[in-house]
């Protein structure tokens, strides 16, 4: 009996261990830094970026990570069509992009980094995505929690360009129209 214990208990733990790196990489987006991005397209990726601003101390954020950001079709599309991006907006480290430095600017009893500031241009809210294209140019923040649903709805708009043809009412309309037809 002890015996046979043994052996289950060491299929158990080796089964836990192989499921647990068999699911590490492809169950999560990949994520990088805002340089390690910049880096990527200057180097020929050639992808528009997706920004996940948020602070350590924000429910919402770790909300926004434990769900949407772990759904299987959310983490495929993302890590297919952006180069991922994790900042913190109050990030005290320097960040230089492009050439230009971004510093921390102490403000009440918590400060921000600017660059976060400049991309939710100006308003300081957790969690915000930002959707960027190659050259880093703002296309949009998008602030708030978004199931996994909604969130697809938004990164397919900017991720498959369709916001170059129509705009967001446009796209809606269209989607609404799509759904009427099924």
């Amino acid at each position: 009996m002890k015996k046979l214990l043994s052996i289950l208990t060491v299929f158990t733990v080796a089964f836990g261990i192989s499921s647990f790196v068999m699911k590490s990489e492809d169950d999560t987006i990949n994520w990088m830094s805002i340089e390690e991005a910049a880096e990527a397209n200057e180097n020929g990726a050639n992808l528009p970026i997706f920004v996940d601003v948020y602070t350590d101390w924000c429910g919402w954020c770790k909300r926004l990570d434990q769900t949407t950001f772990r759904d299987p079709a959310v983490v495929a599309y993302m890590n297919s069509h952006f180069l991922n991006v994790k900042l913190d907006g109050e990030e005290r480290d320097d960040i230089t992009v492009k050439g230009q430095t971004f510093k921390y600017v102490a403000s009440g009893r918590r400060g921000y980094n600017e660059l976060p500031a400049t991309l939710l241009n100006g308003k300081l809210s957790y969690p915000t995505v930002v959707f960027l294209n190659a050259d880093l140019e703002n296309l949009s923040p998008v602030p708030g929690y978004r199931q996994a649903g909604e969130f697809l709805i938004i990164a397919k708009f900017f991720g498959d360009g369709i916001y170059l043809e129509k705009t967001w009412d446009e796209y809606q309309e269209s989607l609404q129209a799509e759904e009427a037809a099924e």
